[in-house]
């Protein structure tokens, strides 16, 4: 059945974002980004927010603008968050952003270089986002471009997506409570697959079950390991790294003392390394993530599905994450996703509690 701006499955999509996501509040300022492809869900969101008594703030932008304004504007400007966006985003109680792209290729022709500068901008403006202190949710809006990257016809991703979202939220975090629970009685996590050997530590920290709240569709229990305990080598061998637009494949990162000291790609290396040099801690393990949504099995070069797939964990370099302990301050958050559904295990303090992408607990 065609996706149309009537589907019901819309309609709950919103409610889910506004009234469990984010929990909108009486007086509230809400900002919503979007394009114009998002316009059906947009609508939802404004309905729900109106609804709840809230201030609904649209920011529709047209796709392409920001990357041609990022691919001319001298230098200093890059350097400096534009004044009203800083105040918008300052006193805004909380944004959903809804991805719903004409290209997923948009803005992976500006330099790497120039993009670090917008990062490094924007950051200390959504400081209270990133720290928790805000809500905030992420999400996307099944589009042409989305459904062709992922190998898929608009229906097809469609279904996918909204099957991933619309399940039991209440169900899912149960079970992903018990896997945090084991992980917090931890003080060393080994992660072992295909080309990869890698230890870290946990210790003191705290994960995050990450079920209706800043992503969707979510799913997953991440943390934010000691930052000077990461030793040895991940090797992201089965599927690319996506970030801005690029899709750097074959990644291979060693790391010592926290920090990588060698990297490699088979395709785009320059962006990945670039992007590593953005800042004194983009090369730190910012976060490491589990995969926990049983409604994604498949890669689809689609980071905000992918790193919640079933069976596969995460690596992100760059920033931590405040609210569970990570220290870790970068203007680049990467996550890179490993499978372990065939021949990875994951070890806590040299028990085996994962194999093959399934729990031995």
């Amino acid at each position: 059945m065609p996706v149309l701006p009537g589907d019901p499955r819309v309609e709950a999509y919103a409610k889910l974002l506004v009234e469990r996501c984010v929990d909108v509040q009486p007086g509230w300022q809400v900002l919503v980004f979007s394009s114009p492809l998002g316009r059906p869900l947009v609508e939802q969101v404004v309905r729900c927010v109106a609804r709840r008594g809230a201030y609904a703030l649209p920011r529709v932008s047209l796709s392409g603008l920001d990357s041609i304004w990022l691919g001319e504007a001298p230098e200093e400007l890059l350097k400096e968050f534009p004044p009203i966006e800083a105040h918008s985003v300052e006193n805004a109680d909380c944004y959903v952003a809804i991805g719903a792209p004409e290209n997923t290729r948009d803005g992976s022709d500006v330099p790497p270089e120039r993009l670090a500068l917008r990062r490094q901008a924007m950051q200390p403006h959504y400081a209270d986002f990133f720290a928790d202190k805000k809500k905030w949710v992420g999400c996307q809006y099944p589009t042409a471009a989305l459904a062709q990257e992922a190998g898929m016809s608009l229906d097809a991703f469609s279904d996918f997506l909204y099957g991933a979202v619309l399940i039991d939220w209440d169900e899912e975090e149960r079970k992903m409570a018990r896997i945090a629970e084991r992980f917090d009685a931890a003080d060393q996590v080994r992660v072992v697959g295909a080309d990869t050997d890698i230890t870290f530590s946990i210790a003191g920290r705290k994960g995050k079950v990450s079920g209706a709240d800043a992503n969707m569709p979510s799913g997953e229990v991440f943390y934010s390991p000691v930052e000077d305990a990461a030793e040895g080598v991940v090797t992201f061998s089965e599927y690319p790294a996506c970030y801005f637009g690029h899709q750097v494949y074959g990644v291979r990162l060693r790391f010592e003392d926290g920090r990588v000291v060698e990297a490699s790609a088979e395709r785009d290396e320059e962006f990945l390394l670039a992007t590593l040099d953005t800042d004194e801690g983009a090369r730190v393990l910012g976060e490491f993530g589990i995969g926990c949504n049983p409604g994604i099995q498949e890669h689809m070069k689609n980071t905000l599905f992918d790193e919640k797939i079933y069976g596969t964990v995460h690596f992100a370099v760059g920033h931590g994450f405040p609210f569970i302990g990570g220290t870790n301050v970068s203007a680049v958050h990467w996550d890179m996703v490993k499978d372990l559904r065939r021949g990875g295990r994951i070890e806590l303090d040299g028990e085996l509690v994962q194999e093959n992408g399934e729990w031995a607990f």
